[in-house]
């Protein structure tokens, strides 16, 4: 499975990504206001990649419930001279972190290789013809509702047909737009317009959502569904849970996480991939006697 982005192409085939997640907010549910400078957000960056990170998402308006509006220029200010910065000292891959077409192309511009928005492409209608244009790499992600409201009273009849058929529908319209199928990449948008039983369904469903041949992005990480699940309120109780889910998918087959942690994560997608690479190389090479 490979996942590509102008001239550049992920292998995804053998080995999990981690996606370090950089909040350049004040008012993130996780992390707000840690990392809305610039000189805070490349020293965490730089932490991030440090403990493995191959992806470093960066992201300048919460998407929690509630949150309120930027806009188009305070999303600019925060985003844009990070991105920058960080494409100047490093190669790795960069992902902007919006849904608006304007901060897209900025950040693309100033070295980002990927667009990952929470919209689906559907929330600006000049995004996807900023992506068909730039041949970057997108990340599609379902969302009942929108951020301000998406948790007030979700409802599904079949919470995983209906994700998986909003990703068919919109890879066909994201074609037609000239966006390529291997610069596609899709999120179910766990906690996203979705109840605690939604979500649980739909981890339990992971290999059924992405069309065929394109990767999935699995994004978990302290969300509240995970207190929901555990019943306790304790934001900082939130981080071994994700490791564990991050775990669990990687045994159904999911190659790409977007995390606050990075290492440990990490950890247990290699220790996953051990167990599951156990015993292949003797299967498939039997010593002849």
């Amino acid at each position: 499975m490979f996942w590509t982005s102008r001239d550049r192409t992920m292998d995804l085939s053998r080995r999990g990504v981690v996606m370090g997640i950089l909040n350049v907010t004040p008012d993130s549910f996780s992390d707000g206001g840690r990392y809305d400078g610039r000189g805070a957000a490349l020293g965490h960056a730089r932490r991030l990649i440090a403990d493995g990170a191959e992806i470093i998402d960066v992201g300048g308006e919460s998407t929690r419930p509630g949150a309120a509006p930027v806009s188009v220029d305070e999303e600019l200010a925060r985003t844009v001279p990070v991105v920058r910065a960080l494409r100047d000292e490093w190669d790795g891959w960069i992902s902007i972190d919006t849904s608006k077409a304007a901060v897209a192309e900025a950040a693309l511009a100033a070295g980002a290789d990927i667009v990952n928005d929470v919209t689906g492409l559907r929330g600006d209608p000049a995004m996807a013809r900023v992506c068909a244009e730039t041949r970057c790499a997108i990340v599609v992600m379902h969302m009942q509702g929108e951020p301000r409201t998406m948790q007030k009273e979700p409802r599904y009849d079949d919470v995983v047909a209906e994700v998986r058929a909003f990703f068919q529908d919109r890879m066909a319209a994201l074609e037609g737009a000239g966006i390529s199928r291997g610069a596609m990449c899709f999120d179910p948008g766990i906690g996203f317009g979705k109840k605690l039983e939604h979500n649980l369904t739909l981890l339990r469903a992971l290999p059924d959502l992405a069309p065929a041949g394109s990767p999935l992005l699995l994004g978990v990480s302290r969300k509240s569904f995970i207190s929901a699940a555990l019943g306790t309120p304790d934001l900082d109780a939130r981080d071994w849970p994700t490791v564990a889910i991050t775990a669990s998918a990687r045994g159904q087959g999911i190659l790409l996480h977007r995390v606050h942690d990075v290492r440990p994560n990490v950890e247990a997608l290699r220790m996953t991939e051990a167990i599951l690479s156990a015993g292949i190389a003797r299967h498939e090479n039997p010593v002849r006697t």
